[in-house]
């Protein structure tokens, strides 16, 4: 008879534990580093070296920084080992157990439950304290009293599109059919809301809510759940790449927000109107943020006119001009009815108000706490989900509890540090740079600053100049240190058998995701309509679509959605809105918006010459 033999578990002291260890963390810890330094570095050198302004709490942001690598590091590992399982695991299995209600209906569910796992869904929380209630009233109850609402309507647009994915992977629906009956549905929602003054402020929320949807954890998830399903149920088949899932999950929220806007206009129960919850008004809701520096015009205060009125001495950094008719007469300027103005003019190096390394009205144990809570409120529900369907649904064993078990305190961890990260760091720095930009070209007090003459570079012309470039390089330089961009193209080679180059991909995407930034803060500095700078491309867009193969239309709307990572969505987003405050805009938003439609044209062009290249070669060698 044989014995089986026990493998004997290896003894391991704490210190020997560590020393295995130490290397796997730091890999991880660097792989983070490499996802984030260039953005972050980006900013910092833009506001110090070009701008020659500071850094205002620099140690809060600095510690807030390290604090997001720590998170994103945890969060990254908890997916894999938490979440993933499950959806790779229910995905395979659904199909043989289940019907297709049941399919589409837990596929539903996990689209919301994703959406409210998402890092950066958080950032839509921190928009609402930019909003001018008087000047934009849904807007401001959208991101304040209907805040919950908001995220939910979200989670119910990627819901829709996960249900529609999961069809297109087992009828292998072609992509491009969807585009045209989306597409032109938006427009006309677009066009519409444009047209109405209550409504034409949420265009930008509602379209910028598209790139916040596609983030690590609804992309991996809703993809390991699709391809499972459609591996099973149809065989493959062309749905079974995995492609064109992100472009629903984006463009379906948008139609939800607008939805919801549309249903609370009809209400008539937003900010100011007979509706409105009474209680709200008057406590005039504000987000438990710390308020935002009110951008100023450098001028004289109360105090300075009374001690001029005193004691008849000009202020400091007074300008004196006089106002008045004039004329010449005997080669003399003559002013008549003379009128003395007394201007502040400030140098251009002024002087520092403000060096603080730390918000003080920032209270660290209440964010943590709010991190916290909001962890466990959005993963949660998620992991709990998975695993009742996982448990009685389809009467399987949870394979690997410990490591699953292990993956979610992880995830858990990691989003309460990500979060505390965005608080301390992410929106604090972008809406510092943001605002600062303005200083560039408008003349506005920027943070931390006394005063100062004139836009930064002498002339507003060469300051927009200079923003407009900063704007592309920042797209153009974050968008080539996405890895989610690097597998995308390593994905595009083979399929098209390298036809499609991974760094002519890369390039491609990086420099649509640069333009789309550019015209999205050229659209805050002009106040352009955000509608008019939409449409037209996405309907350029149907068109090449059409002309385009299915193969080329997969990827290339997919493309946008890799560009929107859990560091660049707070940190633009937070960018725009701070311009927009400190330069009067209605709203920011719509930055994220336009970052999502450039690259998808320039991969279809791009796809298109490099297809008739091919063309042309073949036909030569066939000559």
């Amino acid at each position: 008879m044989e014995q089986t033999i026990q493998p004997q578990k290896i003894k391991t002291t704490f210190k020997e534990k560590i020393t295995i260890l130490t290397p796997y963390i730091s890999d991880r810890f660097m792989e983070q580093v490499r996802n984030v330094w260039m953005i972050i570095v980006y900013l910092i050198a833009f506001q110090m070296v070009v701008l020659r302004l500071p850094i205002v709490d620099s140690l809060m942001i600095a510690l807030g920084i390290l604090i997001v690598i720590t998170g994103l590091m945890f969060f990254s590992e908890g997916l894999m080992l938490g979440l993933m399982p499950f959806g790779e695991t229910i995905g395979a299995t659904l199909p043989r157990k289940a019907g297709l209600f049941v399919i589409l209906s837990f596929a539903f569910m996990v689209g919301l439950g994703a959406t409210f796992a998402e890092p950066a869904i958080a950032t839509l929380q921190l928009a609402g304290r930019y909003v001018d209630p008087a000047s934009a009233p849904l807007l401001y109850s959208l991101l304040n009293e209907f805040a919950a609402e908001l995220v939910i309507a979200v989670g119910v647009g990627v819901g829709i599109a996960v249900i529609f994915g999961i069809l297109r992977f087992l009828y292998s629906w072609s992509l491009k059919y969807l585009i045209y009956i989306l597409i032109p549905l938006l427009a006309i929602l677009t066009l519409y809301a444009h047209y109405d003054p209550v409504l034409n402020p949420i265009i930008g929320l509602a379209w910028d809510c598209g790139a916040v949807t596609t983030g690590p954890v609804t992309v991996p998830l809703v993809l390991a759940l699709g391809i499972g399903v459609s591996r099973i149920v149809s065989g493959g088949g062309e749905g079974g790449s995995g492609f064109g899932i992100v472009t629903l999950a984006s463009l379906f929220p948008i139609l939800a927000v607008l939805g919801l806007s549309f249903g609370h206009l009809a209400l008539d129960d937003y900010y100011g109107r007979p509706n409105s919850k009474v209680a709200l008004l008057e406590k005039k809701i504000t987000s438990p943020q710390t308020p935002l520096p009110v951008p100023q015009k450098p001028g004289f205060d109360i105090s300075e006119l009374q001690q001029f009125q005193q004691d008849g001495k000009l202020p400091d950094h007074a300008e004196l001009r006089y106002r008045g008719k004039s004329r010449l007469e005997d080669g003399k300027i003559i002013v008549e009815n003379v009128e003395i103005v007394l201007e502040r003019r400030f140098g251009m190096r002024a002087k520092m108000a403000d060096l603080r390394l730390w918000d003080t009205n920032l209270v660290f144990t209440d964010k943590l706490k709010d991190a916290a809570i909001g962890a466990v409120r959005a993963i949660m529900p998620l992991c709990l989900l998975l695993f009742l369907v996982l448990h009685f649904i389809l009467r399987e064993k949870v394979k690997g509890a410990e490591e699953i078990a292990i993956g979610i305190l992880f995830a858990l961890f990691g989003m309460t540090l990500f979060t505390l990260g965005i608080f301390l760091a992410l929106e604090p720095l972008g809406s510092q740079v943001g605002q600062n930009i303005s200083a560039s070209f408008a003349s506005v007090i920027p943070y931390g600053i006394d005063g100062l003459h004139g836009p930064l570079f002498g002339s507003e012309i060469l300051g927009q100049s200079v923003v407009i470039l900063f704007a592309f390089a920042l797209g153009y330089s974050a968008t080539l240190a996405e890895p989610a961009l690097n597998a995308l193209g390593i994905t595009v080679e083979k399929i098209t058998i390298g036809a499609f180059r991974k760094p002519l991909l890369m390039q491609s995407v990086a420099i649509g995701v640069g333009l789309g930034i550019a015209v999205g803060v050229a659209k805050l500095i002009f106040h352009l309509p955000l509608s008019w700078l939409l449409i037209p491309p996405y309907l350029l867009l149907i068109v090449l679509t059409f002309i385009s193969s299915e193969d080329f239309v997969n990827f290339a709307w997919d493309s946008a959605g890799v560009t929107t990572g859990p560091i660049t969505v707070p940190l633009v987003l937070a960018m725009g809105l701070g311009i927009g405050s400190s330069i009067g805009a209605l709203e920011g938003f719509g930055v994220l918006a336009m970052a999502s439609v450039f690259p998808i044209l320039t991969v279809l062009v791009v796809g298109l010459t490099v297809g008739k290249n091919n063309r042309a070669t073949k036909g030569m060698e066939q000559l």
